[in-house]
């Protein structure tokens, strides 16, 4: 358990750039991701606005699977994975060398494809169903893509169904096994298509923004869907330096916890026990942590518990607080990988990236979201959040890596 684990690739498919160094720049700039749904008919729904990925070509990243008969997640999925792989500097030949795992987070899995076979089925009768479709629909369908794509046999294939913590988990999972020696290198991370469904049950629940996004404000009025992919790759630190890998940032630890007493309602004393759990594991303190990436979904309800929780833990004055979903929005199963690899290049970069839509923060949010405007930070240890339905947490934290103490 003393092998120290790093982070030398990383993959992105998401609504304000597709790969690192896109996704880089938007974060820096503070893009949004917002715009009108096209992706599924909005007909009906009081705001139909989101962050979908648009005009996003999966062909030069899938190679040995017919994207035409892949979910939309799973295209999302692959091509952030091999990104990460090709950014790692590492190829299918050195992957299949060695044991691996692949674990993928995930709200909804293929969720968008079973809209359509309802649709299709409500429209024209079950005989009008498209069969290749059906057989698709498999959340699991997320993980094995990846593994048939990269021709990955020496491999544990998993998908991961904790909501929207759910890439923060596949995340851990990954830096366990890599920790513990059962693999020798993980993909993982997190991939989420939007979909009607989700739509709709978030937008019952009156959590869907008319516009934008804006965690922690005063004004804020709930989430924008969102979807996209990504993917990590996690090697030892002795590997990574043997191969002359870039190393964005080490993986310090993490911690999960469930409290289970709320279908949707957060839980603080739940959330500030998973960050205390987070800490002791990566055997850092408070005072040590220069960001805190935050859920930030923008609804009342979450932003109010969440900075309670970091309060508890940090004090009246908590390190710079900021959330991703302002440019992302609610990514499901992506989300926190999505904001597990802007903090690592927070970290590589030296840069703190926005939260953006801010006017005013809400006096019971009392944090500095660094609003609208990217702020440059020797940045050495992040902590990254990771809170879902059912009460299902998930905390990662993310250090510089430094080769003192290395054996």
């Amino acid at each position: 358990m003393d092998r120290r684990v790093v982070v030398t690739g990383l993959g992105v498919v998401s609504s304000i750039g597709i790969g690192r160094a896109e996704f880089a720049g938007a974060l820096r700039a503070g893009r949004s991701g917002a715009r009108p749904i096209s992706v599924f008919d909005t007909e009906g729904f009081e705001h139909t606005m989101g962050c979908e990925v648009a005009g996003f070509d999966p062909r030069p990243w899938i190679h040995r699977l017919d994207p035409a008969e892949l979910g939309r997640a799973s295209r999302f999925a692959i091509a952030a994975s091999r990104m990460a792989v090709q950014d790692a500097g590492l190829t299918e030949a050195v992957l299949r060398a060695r044991r691996g795992m692949i674990c993928v987070g995930t709200t909804d899995g293929e969720a968008h494809d079973l809209d359509r076979l309802v649709e299709t089925e409500l429209a024209h009768g079950p005989a009008a169903m498209d069969p290749v479709r059906a057989r698709r629909s498999a959340a699991t369908r997320l993980s094995a893509g990846i593994a048939h794509d990269l021709a990955l046999s020496d491999v544990e294939a998993t998908t991961v169904a904790t909501a929207c913590s759910a890439g923060n988990y596949a995340i851990g999972a990954g830096f366990d096994a890599v920790r513990a020696g059962e693999a020798e290198y993980a993909l993982c991370g997190g991939a989420d298509a939007m979909c009607r469904k989700t739509f709709a049950g978030f937008s019952r629940l009156g959590t869907v923004a008319p516009d934008c996004c804006r965690p922690f404000d005063s004004g804020r009025k709930g989430i924008l869907t969102g979807e996209g992919a990504g993917v990590i790759v996690l090697e030892t630190a002795e590997s990574a330096l043997r191969r002359g890998a870039p190393i964005y940032a080490e993986v310090l630890g993490y911690a999960l916890n469930c409290d289970a007493s709320h279908p949707v309602a957060p839980d603080r004393e739940s959330i500030r026990e998973c960050i205390e759990l987070a800490l002791r594991d990566a055997r850092v303190a408070p005072d040590e942590v220069d960001l805190i990436s935050a859920h930030g979904t923008g609804t009342p309800a979450n932003d109010v518990t969440e900075t309670a929780a970091i309060r508890d833990v940090y004090g009246d004055r908590p390190p710079p607080t900021v959330s991703f979903k302002s440019m992302l929005g609610h990514t499901m199963g992506a989300a926190s990988a999505l904001a597990a690899i802007a903090c690592g290049l927070g970290i590589t970069h030296r840069f703190i990236p926005p939260t953006i839509n801010h006017r005013e923060t809400d006096p019971d949010c009392a944090i500095d979201c660094v609003p609208n405007q990217a702020v440059e930070a020797d940045l050495r240890i992040v902590q990254n959040n990771g809170l879902a339905f059912g009460g299902n947490n998930a905390v990662v934290v993310l250090g510089r890596f430094d080769e003192a103490g290395l054996r």
